[in-house]
């Protein structure tokens, strides 16, 4: 063989293997290229019947979905997930989660059989730097995503993946995680915060489960709550603990208040913030949902 013959042959095994590596990453990332700036969202998902129901709060969650634009993926946090450490669903097809129990077999029968997305995973594994993040291939869509998503894009047609909530970390540490997060707005990546700001289960006033009701501390808690969010002072927020009595008693464990930190922790400096499903169910629910952008 000749020398530059040999010389040229040579250096096309790299450059072929090089395109071959370019061609996987365009299209891992085709689906996630750069869009305009998505919103960020926080639903106040309430009881598991309204995946099945119909009342004004879903009918909010529709609307949502046919007024933004479709995006090319969602990242759901939910109040469902808790694990010790941080965990991202990372398989192909996850399964419909029925986490709860007492309720009609109809609900039970709901699939919602959204596929997953493993690219996006391991984007958010690599994206976030403050603590180690592991791919999950056992979790699924638990209620907390399902039940909400399901209204938006009823065709199960947009990829859904789940970020967990580490119980043992603080809602700083939460809300500076999520802001690692931030670059996905501009790849059409949909967050959505999903639990509760006034949860209180203990509390419920059972005799007035169906109606809308608040008890005098849910309603002072769920006001204080939104001038905060209105006013941007997400510290008060993050430091909940020392906001009174009130929130005490309509937050009396995080995880249905967690979601909420990561949305905020998402907004740009002066970006819109508006509030939707402003009503308390049960005496000790609050189903305010926020939309940022």
């Amino acid at each position: 063989m000749k020398r530059n013959h040999f010389i040229k042959t040579l250096l096309s095994i790299p450059l072929t293997a090089a395109s071959m590596k370019l061609n996987e990453l365009n299209k891992m990332t085709e689906s996630l290229s750069s869009t305009e700036r998505m919103p960020v969202l926080f639903l106040g998902h309430g009881s598991p019947m309204n995946a099945i129901e119909e009342n004004e709060f879903v009918k909010s969650f529709r609307s949502l979905g046919q007024t933004i634009t479709k995006p090319n993926a969602i990242l759901c946090v939910s109040a469902h997930w808790e694990t010790r450490g941080t965990f991202v669903t990372a398989m192909e097809k996850p399964k419909t989660i029925h986490d709860f129990g007492g309720f009609p077999q109809e609900l039970f029968d709901v699939q919602y059989p959204a596929p997953g997305s493993p690219d996006l995973a391991r984007e958010i594994k690599s994206l976030i730097k403050k603590t180690e993040v592991g791919l999950d291939d056992k979790w699924g869509l638990d209620h907390g995503a399902w039940s909400v998503v399901k209204h938006m894009y009823p065709n199960a047609d947009v990829p859904v993946i789940q970020l967990s909530l580490d119980y043992t970390q603080t809602p700083q540490h939460h809300y500076e995680l999520a802001k690692e997060l931030k670059s996905l707005r501009k790849k059409g990546v949909l967050v959505i915060g999903s639990g509760n700001m006034v949860h209180n289960l203990g509390l419920v006033a059972w005799d007035r489960l169906n109606q809308q009701y608040a008890f005098d501390w849910a309603t002072e808690a769920n006001e204080k709550m939104k001038k905060h969010i209105i006013s941007g002072d997400h510290q008060k927020l993050i430091n909940f603990r020392s906001e009174g009595k009130a929130f005490d008693l309509a937050i009396p464990t995080a995880e249905h208040y967690l979601p909420l930190i990561y949305i905020l922790a998402m907004q740009e400096e002066s970006e819109k913030v508006s509030l939707f499903n402003d009503k308390a169910v049960a005496g000790s629910l609050t189903m305010t949902s926020v939309k940022i952008g």
